[in-house]
C-alpha cells in the first residue's frame, strides 16, 4: 500500500510538473509536493496509517499555501491584535 501512494504521488508531481506554470498549477504541484513530503516523512518515522494521513493532508494543505504564496508574493502578518494582513514577503 505504501508503495503503491508513493507511486501515484511521483506519477502526479511528474505530469504536474509538464503544466504551464499558472497560480491554479502551481497550487495544485504545490499540495502534490506537500504531501508527497508529508508522506515519505510519515514513513521514515514509522507512523501509524491515522499520523500517515494527517502528516500527507498537513503537507498538502502547506504546500499549496506555499505555491499560492510565491504566485502572489504576498505574505500573512499578524497585526498583533489577533488579526492579520498582508504584504510583499
Amino acid at each position: 500500500m505504501k508503495l503503491k501512494a508513493l507511486a501515484l504521488l511521483s506519477a502526479a508531481s511528474l505530469a504536474i510538473a509538464g503544466c504551464q506554470p499558472t497560480p491554479q498549477n502551481q497550487a495544485i504541484a504545490g499540495g502534490v509536493f506537500g504531501a508527497a513530503v508529508g508522506l515519505v516523512g510519515a514513513e521514515m518515522l514509522d507512523a501509524n496509517p491515522q499520523w500517515t494521513a494527517i502528516a500527507v493532508l498537513a503537507g498538502a494543505a502547506a504546500g499549496t499555501l506555499i505555491a499560492q504564496n510565491q504566485s502572489t508574493r504576498q505574505c500573512a502578518y499578524a497585526d498583533g491584535f489577533g488579526g492579520y494582513y498582508t504584504a510583499p514577503c
